[in-house]
């Protein structure tokens, strides 16, 4: 039987560990149900996460939807973990809908989850074609097929919020090489056609009550950036999780996101700026 409806939900993507998951935990303190999806249920499970063809790795990364749970449970929240992949198109609608049935409702969609896999920090004549296209079919059109079962609950309801957790790399060129601190044609290409949706579903929807953001979180010092990147030339100088977390929360429940709608918010800077994080002083 569905849970009898909720004030407020949220459903978070890619909330096993890292920015999803302190999007998540922030949600929930604000008074969400926050429905969480991921890969990784479990702590230790082994998934593949080498960002190159050249190798493997399917070593165990910190972070689980159980681990999540727990942490929203101490806070005395409720939360709805449920597996996904974002290459796994059929699973994803299936889990935006049983958010929409358990809880009876859906508020905020946020997108966080992104594809995890080989040809993330491969050169373009050594990355297979095949390795793009899912990138896209992750990064891009897998956001899409939430977005097709959220929008119309969201629209019956009287409105609701979706928030992309975009990239520098959808708009800005990279400095170095992948594998030298620089990034693969995948993500760039996949987080350039994922930017772009947030506007036309604004000039679509915005009369129907529908919200959409891009949030640029910056570099942030997650679990897996520790344990997998540096050998891709990338350092541990950046920004926490709950950086762009604060973020996101802000979007979702105070009144002044409105005038931003349409707008790219840099997370860092508009963290500083508006004080979200207090005692944080920027990721220098």
């Amino acid at each position: 039987m569905s849970a009898q409806p909720a004030s407020r939900v949220a459903m978070v993507t890619g909330a096993s560990r890292g920015i999803g998951k302190a999007i998540a935990i922030e949600l929930a303190d604000a008074g969400f149900d926050v429905a969480i999806t991921a890969r990784t249920v479990r702590e230790g499970e082994q998934r593949e996460h080498s960002s190159t063809v050249r190798k493997s790795d399917t070593s165990p990364l910190p972070g689980s939807l159980d681990s999540t749970l727990a942490e929203i449970e101490k806070l005395g929240g409720r939360a709805l973990p449920l597996a996904a992949d974002l290459l796994e198109h059929g699973m994803l609608g299936a889990a935006t809908a049983r958010v929409i049935d358990h809880f009876g409702r859906l508020d905020v969609l946020v997108h966080c989850g992104r594809y995890v896999g080989p040809g993330h920090m491969d050169l373009f004549l050594d990355t297979p074609i095949d390795l793009l296209r899912k990138h896209i079919e992750a990064n891009c059109l897998g956001p899409l097929v939430m977005n097709q079962i959220a929008i119309p609950q969201m629209i019956r309801q009287g409105g609701g919020t979706i928030v992309n957790i975009t990239s520098s790399a959808g708009f800005d060129d990279p400095k170095q090489p992948a594998g030298k601190g620089g990034w693969g044609m995948g993500y760039g290409i996949s987080k350039a056609a994922f930017h772009r949706t947030a506007g036309v579903l604004n000039t679509e929807l915005s009369d129907q009550g529908i919200r959409v953001f891009n949030i640029q979180p910056g570099f942030v010092v997650t679990e897996r950036m520790i344990q997998d990147m540096g050998e891709f030339g990338f350092g541990t100088t950046g920004a926490p999780p709950i950086v762009p977390a604060k973020v996101v929360r802000w979007v979702c429940t105070d009144p002044g996101a409105d005038a931003l709608v349409g707008e790219t918010i840099a997370a860092q800077p508009f963290c500083l700026e508006r004080g979200l994080l207090p005692g944080w002083t920027g990721p220098g």
